[in-house]
């Protein structure tokens, strides 16, 4: 399991951070996605042979963010 914090910027609202982790959950080799709405920090855990950060990194995309 790797551990990896990303930043997020210009999230709009408390429930936009929440939102990204509960689709980032529900990924397969996913095991943990918490956004911190304040510090714009995504604490995550996930399984590399499972999903790829790239793939994550895109899926954030497609809410409207950039995760770097």
């Amino acid at each position: 399991m790797e551990k990896i914090v990303l930043k997020i910027d210009d999230l709009a609202c408390p429930d936009c951070a929440a939102k990204i982790g509960e689709v980032l959950r529900r990924k397969n080799g996913v095991a943990h996605a918490e956004v911190g709405f304040m510090s714009g920090k995504l604490n995550l855990s996930y399984d590399p042979q499972i999903i790829s950060l790239d793939e994550i990194k895109k899926t954030v995309a497609k809410l409207g963010y950039e995760a770097k």
